[in-house]
């Protein structure tokens, strides 16, 4: 290590706080890669008596380093908590897995008992998860009271690794007379879907001592939803249920209110974003109004609740004296009904509580609500129809029964009923994986024989509806890269495509770069960003739109901060171009 290193470093670690039990190297931008470069932060660890908490946050930890690291933890026998979140910046996925397996297997060495293991913000995707499955599964994490795993990129494959891992240590922990009492799980932001939050929802189902649990933006759908309410249900402690931004739908919010009235510490909902529409937030509301007396927020914005049901929810917090903040915005009120809800709050002399209503969306006109109804509808089958082909397949295999929540199917009635047949307009005006792949090994060749790559916004357009769909589960992911390959070759072949042209509209769409005109960004940025990796990569793609749109991935914005597993692999390849 250079002389000039040695100092910086030196400089860093005078910054380092100890008190209480912790040793903190937080936000010191340390690049540990070598041996060498660890030297300091082990002398430290090993000159510290009684560890309790050991914090690495905002630094950037590699095998090598990690290793020793490891050395120095083995004697740590009172370590407590682990403050391990975003200490793999700038690291290969590959890295990441031993790292974690080196750094637990000392945990497990010291004999150490856990309290907490906060590992968020690490891009480790899947994979990850199997660099600390032993540790979970270990003696180490039988007293862990808090894992946090947020904007992981774990996936549905990783949210089941977790899921098995945390049911054995569970059984073993119980095995020993004292089981497994998790109180609060963090994984918001890792695309866990339906597959992954049911897979955990059995797990919290079997430990029941959950009081927090935070699982915002995973793309998780009313069969998911479901699953989770019925694990909630017998978690009697819980206290904290935040599930923003997901999609609940009239179905997983009546599942989930029924859930509620079971509940009685109940302190904070978050099911802001989350589509619960009218129906639901009416179901809720009546949950609210029978119990929840320890209700401190409720949050059902941005909801397409319109008027009359948002009046419910306001009426059923009369007697709620620990109430402090009631979040109804960007609902469909109207002016109207704004001016009554504020009135009804004010005769309960709770006024107070109630959030802005600025972003209010104003009373919805019959065509917006009988075409967002019709979009429900198709969405509702979709799904059902995908949980239905699965129970039948899985029938058919003598496989044990799925995780996922079934439709209940006539037992006189087994005969498959053949699914209907999808065309490319379909696909593109209401994407799904099950349609993509429904469309057979031609869809690639269809979609992109029917797109006009004159037209840069078709082009975009159509590249952000097969992008939508993009999953980690290998068939969906296929195709997704097979026609998308087959529609950007075609565009990015043609003479008469502007390839400017094309990366400023996408970049619109995206969210990334303002427009005169309105036009409204895409919900979610993993499946183009994903999918974005795969094409940077293609011989068609032009290396000169490579610095345009690694500069604007790399600018702050919150969308991109939801997806940073997706941004940080985009932001990778694009700098190995």
């Amino acid at each position: 290590m250079a002389s000039e290193d040695i100092t910086k470093l030196a400089e860093s670690l005078a910054k380092t706080k100890v008190g209480g039990g912790q040793l903190s190297f937080k936000g010191q931008s340390l690049k540990l890669n070598t041996a060498e470069d660890a030297e300091e932060v082990i002398k430290q660890i090993e000159e510290f008596d009684g560890l309790e908490a050991l914090r690495l946050e905002g630094n950037t930890v590699g095998v090598e380093a990690a290793k020793v690291i490891a050395k120095a933890l083995e004697k740590k026998s009172e370590l407590k908590r682990c403050h391990w979140s975003d200490m793999f910046t700038g690291r290969l996925r590959s890295e990441i897995p031993p790292a974690l397996i080196s750094l637990g297997d000392a945990l497990i060495t010291a004999g150490a008992q856990l309290v907490e293991l906060d590992l968020s913000d690490n891009a480790f995707g899947p994979d990850g998860v199997r660099g600390f499955e032993a540790l979970l599964k270990s003696p180490a994490c039988y007293t862990l009271q808090e894992l946090k795993l947020n904007n992981c990129g774990m996936g549905i494959g990783g949210g089941k690794i977790l899921a098995a891992a945390l049911k054995e240590c569970h059984r073993k922990s119980s095995a020993q007379g004292k089981p497994l009492a998790l109180k609060i799980f963090v994984a918001g932001r890792n695309r866990l879907e339906n597959d992954g939050a049911t897979a955990l929802a059995e797990a919290f189902g079997i430990i029941g001592t959950l009081e927090e649990v935070h699982m915002p933006q995973n793309g998780i759908n009313h069969p998911g939803i479901t699953a989770l309410a019925q694990a909630f249900a017998i978690n009697p402690l819980l206290k904290v249920i935040n599930l923003n931004d997901n999609t609940f739908t009239d179905k997983g919010a009546i599942a989930m209110a029924e859930t509620l009235k079971a509940l009685r510490q109940i302190e904070v909902i978050n099911f802001g974003d989350c589509l619960v529409r009218s129906k639901g937030a009416v179901a809720i509301a009546d949950a609210v109004k029978e119990g929840l007396h320890k209700l401190k927020e409720l949050n059902l914005s941005f909801c397409e609740i319109k008027r009359d049901a948002a009046l419910t929810v306001a009426e059923a917090i009369e007697d709620k004296a620990e109430l402090e903040k009631l979040d109804l915005n960007g609902n469909y009120l109207g002016e109207e009904g704004c001016e009554q809800l504020q009135e009804i709050l004010e005769g309960f002399n709770m006024a107070s509580v109630l959030g802005s209503l600025s972003d209010d969306e104003g009373e919805e006109d019959d065509d917006e609500e009988e075409e967002e109804e019709g979009e429900a509808e198709e969405e509702e089958e979709e799904e059902e129809e995908e949980e239905e082909q699965q129970q039948l397949k899985e029938r058919g295999q003598g496989e044990q029964e799925s995780l996922t929540p079934k439709k209940i199917i006539n037992s006189q009635d087994s005969t498959p009923v053949p699914s209907p047949p999808v065309d490319v307009a379909t696909f593109l005006a209401f994407p799904s994986p099950e349609k993509l792949l429904r469309l057979g090994s031609k869809c690639s060749v269809l979609i992109a024989q029917q797109t006009d790559t004159s037209d840069v916004e078709k082009v975009v357009t159509t590249l952000l509806r097969i992008s939508s769909v993009f999953k980690d589960d290998a068939p969906v992911k296929t195709a997704v890269h097979e026609t998308t390959d087959a529609l950007m070759r075609k565009a990015f072949t043609s003479a008469t495509f502007n390839s400017d042209a094309f990366i400023t509209s996408l970049l619109i769409h995206m969210g990334l770069l303002k427009s005169e005109e309105k036009i409204k960004a895409v919900p979610s940025l993993y499946g183009i960003l994903m999918t974005l990796n795969h094409v940077v990569q293609q011989d068609y793609f032009p290396k000169s739109l490579a610095p345009v749109l690694s500069a604007f991935v790399t600018k702050p914005n919150r969308a991109l901060d939801s997806c940073s597993f997706a941004r940080h692999m985009l932001l990778q390849t694009l700098h190995q171009l």
